[in-house]
């Protein structure tokens, strides 16, 4: 039996001139594209725990709210794993228009610097696979 690798994705929005707004960020390595923050879940963590941890180590953020759990789903990821994945929304303010932040968590993020940026629409820019799938229930 394949055990599911919990995953933990965060909407992070903000509203700017009266628009919603998506958090996404360019990878420095070209092939893993533009994403939106996301990561592990630990064995000691349960999905809330892992997306506030993902977005402060991922992001550099540390004053948001965690709004909802939007929606939970199984996965199957290019190299055949399955992801039980987790989509938060989560809602900032006072924040920039872009920063560049060196990821906290360690791993093959190490030494990086990612690239934030807002989107006003989910069809502004095209995200990784599997990233956008719940941007409709943002942008609605």
């Amino acid at each position: 039996m394949v055990i599911p690798i919990k995953k933990a994705y965060g909407y992070v929005t903000r509203i700017n001139n009266g628009e919603t707004q998506v958090l996404v960020f360019q990878h420095p390595i070209k092939e893993a594209g533009i994403q939106i923050p996301k990561g592990t879940v630990k064995p000691q963590e349960d999905a809330y725990q892992a997306v506030i941890r993902e977005m402060k180590e991922e992001t550099g953020l540390e004053n948001f709210h965690v709004e909802k759990l939007i929606t939970e789903d199984f996965w199957e990821n290019v190299d055949g794993a399955i992801h039980n994945r987790y989509f938060y929304q989560i809602r900032v303010s006072n924040v920039p228009d872009e920063w560049d932040h060196q990821p906290t968590g360690g791993g093959d993020e190490a030494g990086l610097t990612f690239h934030f940026f807002w989107i006003s629409s989910e069809h502004e820019v095209q995200l990784i696979k599997g990233h956008g799938d719940y941007l409709d229930r943002i942008f609605t």
